[in-house]
């Protein structure tokens, strides 16, 4: 494993160091989140709900315009920045907000900058790294990505202990670690040579013709169309999957509503990522050697145990002993799922590709927390998780279908 990671390159390490301080800025917030809408706002789980979804459709719909245009423009650094620059900007926004309306205004300028960053970015480290280790470059990403996640509730519970409980209070730190995010953008993350419209030959020195940069073809859709099958199987299995997988802002509450106190509610947050951290790296270059498919089916069985886990908790111990199982599941399958996207896709549309698959796992993610949302008010957070556990088994039925070649 040390030998893969030795060989990922340099801008991979650096996108992943970008993911850590944005997602411990993210989750600073986030870990805090659901119960500031829900005890400091009185929005109702439902409110919530929708609220999460809408946001992650946003960055869904984002990523399908930003990564088509960075393969229309050869460059993709531009929109990481930029990305990573409005998600800083918004952070400001969340201890400004009085009501759950205007929450869902920073978390749309917030998700609007994931959108903007997350297809380029994820089609970067597919352009920059050899396909026998990509596994590996993903899972590292997602790592270092998690460590962020994982810090950034820790950093909450410090805070809301040293700052008496106040939430807006620490939303104002989250601030800090956003705006290292964007300069580490600027500083350490590089384009592979050749990248971006190619430029014709310049002109003989007495020549009066001009000649005008050679852009890239403009991607059509017939060609979106036309990508491989088997693209479109995993598009298809990520959405399945993504019903499966609604916000993690439910396992707060379900933390909450056992007992947990608003100052702790993040250790949830902080178990999740903790496994997830550990896992998704080894898993990752796991995948290179023994394919995607296995691990992916696997991650769907671990899915099924943590929703069920959480469906009966009695206590808080068994919904941090829930969000732990939830954390393996997500080292076993979301680097995954990008690797499988950048396996299927055309290098030409690797932008697009991710764009494409973000959009139908987003607006299924939208579907995804309003559905849990309205169980939970209508029913009660057993339905909510026990619904969860149903579409993983749509999915796991759903990838083990797909016969063609392994994932």
């Amino acid at each position: 494993m040390a030998s893969r990671l030795s060989r990922v390159p340099r801008t991979v390490w650096a996108l992943g160091f970008v993911s850590l301080f944005m997602d411990a800025s993210s989750e600073l917030v986030h870990s805090l989140l659901p119960l500031f809408l829900v005890v400091g706002l009185g929005a109702s789980p439902a409110v919530l709900g929708v609220i999460e979804g809408i946001a992650e459709a946003t960055a869904a719909v984002a990523k399908v315009f930003s990564g088509w245009l960075s393969d229309r423009l050869g460059h993709r650094k531009l929109l990481v920045g930029l990305g990573y620059g409005l998600a800083a900007v918004s952070k400001p926004l969340f201890p400004l907000a009085s009501s759950a309306g205007m929450v869902l205004a920073a978390r749309f300028i917030d998700r609007v900058g994931k959108g903007l960053r997350g297809a380029p970015r994820d089609a970067l480290v597919a352009d920059v790294t050899p396909p026998d280790v990509r596994g590996a470059a993903y899972g590292l990403r997602q790592s270092l990505d998690t460590v962020g996640a994982f810090l950034g509730p820790l950093a909450a519970i410090g805070l809301m202990g040293l700052l008496d409980g106040n939430m807006r209070a620490v939303f104002v730190v989250a601030a800090v670690p956003a705006l290292i995010a964007v300069l580490l953008v600027v500083v350490g993350v590089e384009e592979p040579r050749g990248s971006g419209p190619r430029k014709a030959a310049a002109p003989a020195r007495r020549s009066p013709v001009r000649r005008t940069p050679v852009r890239p073809p403009p991607v059509r859709w017939s060609e979106i169309r036309g990508m491989d099958p088997v693209f479109w199987a995993a598009v298809g299995v990520g959405v399945v999957f993504t019903l499966a997988r609604f916000s993690e802002a439910f396992l707060l509450l379900r933390a909450s509503e056992l007992g947990l106190s608003a100052t702790l509610a993040p250790l949830v947050l902080v178990v999740m990522n903790a496994v997830y951290a550990l896992a998704a790296a080894p898993l990752g270059g796991l995948s290179d050697r023994v394919g995607r498919r296995p691990l992916l089916v696997a991650g769907l069985a671990v899915l099924i145990v943590a929703d069920l886990v959480l469906a009966r908790a009695e206590a808080p111990w068994m919904a941090l002993a829930g969000a732990a199982i939830w954390g393996l599941h997500m080292g076993f399958t979301q680097g995954l799922l990008s690797a499988v996207v950048a396996d299927t896709a055309p290098e030409r549309l690797r932008g697009t590709a991710f764009g494409v698959f973000n959009l139908a796992t987003g607006a299924a993610l939208l579907a995804a927390s309003a559905i849990a949302g309205l169980l939970w008010s209508a029913i009660g957070p057993a339905a909510t998780f026990l619904t969860g556990a149903g579409f993983a088994a749509l999915a796991m039925i759903g990838l083990l279908a797909l016969r063609r070649r392994p994932a």
